[in-house]
């Protein structure tokens, strides 16, 4: 008897050393393999900004890039980034799933041109908002975007948000009124400079807002589409592959900003050719836009919103520190003052609060959401 027990204790003990051994296998790589993706985050959300800002902030205006044509060529490149994508989930059916999910069923296709379109609308007005604004003021007034996908959500997906998200909310509103309030004064002591675009403060900040509201509106619709059980004649069948969707977007995208360019190539102005103003920072910015869907998309399958919120607290860190330095845009004290609760709300709106403020209770059950 005593033999059995002493061997029933080593197998317990193998597995145990086992279990143990796999978790340290794991853990590792996982935590390795999330930290990159935070790093990765942090460089495309804030030289994204940067390099856009640049690139309409640094030439003349006759040179300037149009960004209907930009949008044009990011959308086109992320069309074939989700092909790409497609073909390799499929294992080489990519026309066999665009048969199936695009010209067999049309109108399940159609649904994705609503965020298409508002998409649209959205990137086009950053760069209207990137023209007329400073890199910090618009990282952090683009975090409205937390507000107006939580009231979108509430309205649409009839989501309930805890007192302590909405107490984020609140703060987050707080701290963007703030740094706007700080940047009106010091707009009215700018000097304007002829040689460079003019810049409209209330212009960029009517863009933003605008921008806003169609990422709230589009990112929730799209939600609403992918989370929707698919139904055929009455009976469910699998549902549509997340980079299908992202095929469908992108091709409704490209239609959509080739009608606007065609619309706008008659209205009297003068027409300048396609790719004008395409330096080698404007395609740097093509690649960063297009890599930042598969980017968002990796976040969603391997990480979660956790690293989310981090990822949006410190890439508003490391732009407004890059742009004071490499634009020498100066930083008062109001607008850190809303910028620490912009990113104190941005952060916790996704994560649990500290044990030593909730008593060691864990908070009431809320909903990670942070717009993409």
């Amino acid at each position: 008897v005593e033999v059995e027990v002493e061997v029933e204790v080593e197998v317990v003990e193998e597995k145990q050393n086992m279990v143990s051994a796999k978790d340290r296998e794991t853990t590792g790589p996982i935590s390795s393999f999330k930290l990159m993706l935070l790093a990765l985050m942090v460089m495309q959300n804030s030289c994204t900004v940067l390099v856009g800002r640049y690139t309409r902030s640094s030439v003349p205006k006759d040179e300037l890039f149009i960004v209907n044509h930009l949008v044009l060529v990011t959308e086109f490149a992320k069309l074939i980034l989700a092909c790409m994508l497609e073909f390799n989930a499929t294992k080489g059916g990519l026309l066999r799933s665009i048969k199936e999910n695009i010209f067999d069923r049309p109108l399940d296709a159609l649904k994705i041109a609503v965020p298409a379109l508002l998409y649209l609308v959205q990137n086009t007005l950053l760069y209207v908002a990137l023209s007329n604004l400073s890199a910090p003021l618009f990282q952090v007034t683009y975090q409205a975007k937390l507000v107006t996908t939580a009231v979108v959500s509430v309205i649409m997906l009839n989501r309930r948000y805890s007192p302590k998200q909405w107490v984020c909310l609140v703060l987050l509103s707080i701290g963007v009124a703030i740094v706007v309030l700080g940047e009106k004064k010091d707009d009215k002591k700018e000097e304007d400079n002829s040689d460079k675009p003019e810049q409209s403060l209330t212009k960029g900040l009517i863009a933003v807002s605008i921008a806003c509201f169609c990422s709230a509106l589009a990112g929730v619709y799209f939600e609403k589409v992918l989370k929707k059980a698919t139904t055929e004649n009455g009976t469910a069948r699998a549902p549509v592959s997340l980079w299908m969707r992202n095929v469908q977007l992108a091709l409704f995208s490209v239609m959509i900003a080739v009608f606007q360019g065609i619309s706008q190539g008659g209205n009297g102005e003068e027409v300048k050719p396609f790719l004008h103003g395409f330096t080698s920072w404007v395609w740097v910015l093509v690649c960063l836009q297009a890599g930042g869907g598969l980017l968002v998309a990796a976040v969603i399958k391997y990480a979660d919103n956790v690293l989310k919120g981090l990822a949006t607290g410190v890439s508003v860190v490391a732009a407004t520190a890059a742009s004071a330095a490499f634009f020498r845009v100066p930083l008062t004290g109001q607008f850190s003052a809303g910028g620490v609760c912009i990113m104190i709300a941005v952060y916790f709106f996704s994560n649990e609060l500290p044990k030593f403020l909730t008593g060691g209770k864990k908070n009431v059950e809320m909903v990670p959401m942070l717009p993409k």
